[in-house]
């Protein structure tokens, strides 16, 4: 077909009708599919509906373009161009709609019963960023490939150049495949309770450069991921007992049958209360300045508060008990001691 006046005023309809076709298509479909997917149970077809939705206008006027110069005798190399074109305009659509894909069956799974937990919010956020990425990459090369980039040849520069590279950002590096490590082998998840080091807090967030804890003070606290997996970190939240130590010193005013009889006051206390597990009571040593028994029970939660409650009630116990057995707490004394006129003359 000649490419004269006539010939570009048809190939102009052509595009402009095809475009609109799209368009309106485009617009009917996900609405009549917008309303199946309200009345079905599955998630698919929500996600379907999303990706259908993404369908750029841009993308739909190009192949509207590409259809009009069908029409056209156009030079070998303007239909080259123009089917390169196309192809990248295809190219970008697909990451569109994978990346959409991507993005709305994590949202999703996130919603889901077994997407709720702690563990899987920490997994998806960063497997998520990480799938997309892919994604992008390999667009990115196709596209290049389709505009006639050697690839292999920029792969192998980027291979020389990525070591450079590398090393320049090593730390940067070294806390993204940290931030990966904790994903895949959780030592800890979302709103774990930990202590690193000397530092107590919640997690809060998981990114891919950055850890942050929320203290037991209200302050937020940001840990490189890499300095984080270097140091020592104690995960409160699996923890399913306590093992509880606490000592208790009497005086030396005690007589031999009430320090034999403390071990049984202490079980029978310490087993009274509930969630309780009591191990042992032992006279344990001959202190300065008191007599030291050393008490160990177990409780079988791992609520912090929990804890704290029968410690309270252990100690209020202990407390009135020893006040009616006669047996007096010890504590630091320190003497003072004047000397008579004749001391202080020698």
């Amino acid at each position: 077909m000649a490419s004269g006046p006539l010939s570009w005023g048809i190939a102009l309809a052509i595009s402009a009708a095809a475009a609109a076709l799209m368009l309106a298509a485009k617009s009917l479909v996900v609405r009549r599919l917008g309303r199946i997917a309200e009345s079905t149970p599955g998630h698919l077809d929500d996600i379907a509906v999303q990706v259908l939705a993404r369908t750029h206008p841009l993308f739909m006027v190009s192949a509207g373009l590409y259809l009009g110069t069908l029409a056209l005798a156009l030079p070998a190399r303007s239909e080259l161009l123009v089917s390169h074109g196309l192809v990248v305009g295809l190219l970008l659509q697909m990451a569109l709609w994978g990346d959409c894909g991507l993005r709305e069956w994590l949202r999703h799974y996130r919603q889901s019963p077994r997407g709720r937990n702690a563990a899987s919010s920490t997994s998806t956020a960063a497997l998520g960023f990480f799938a997309r990425a892919a994604l992008w990459l390999l667009i990115a090369l196709m596209v290049m490939d389709n505009l006639g980039v050697n690839i292999t040849t920029l792969i192998a520069s980027l291979g020389i150049g990525g070591i450079a590279v590398a090393l320049a950002l090593q730390n940067i590096l070294g806390d993204i495949f940290s931030s990966l490590s904790i994903v895949l082998d959780k030592p800890f998840v979302i709103g774990d309770f930990i202590i690193v080091d000397d530092v107590v807090g919640t997690v809060e967030y998981v990114g891919l450069k950055t850890t942050r804890l929320r203290s037991l003070g209200g302050e937020q606290i940001i840990f490189s991921n890499s300095d984080l997996l270097k140091s020592r970190i104690r995960n409160y939240q699996h923890m399913q007992t306590r093992r509880i130590a606490f000592a208790i010193g009497v005086t030396y005013q005690t007589s031999a049958e009430q320090l034999r009889a403390l071990p049984a006051i202490i079980s029978g206390i310490v087993g009274a209360q509930a969630h309780t597990s009591f191990e042992r009571a032992h006279f344990k040593e001959f202190a300065a300045s008191s007599l030291n028994f050393e008490v160990v029970y177990h409780v079988d939660s791992a609520d912090y508060g929990v804890y704290m409650h029968i410690q309270q009630e252990v100690n209020l116990a202990l407390f009135e008990r020893f006040a009616r057995e006669g047996i007096a707490f010890a504590h630091p004394i320190s003497m003072v001691q004047q000397l008579t006129p004749a001391a202080q003359a020698a």
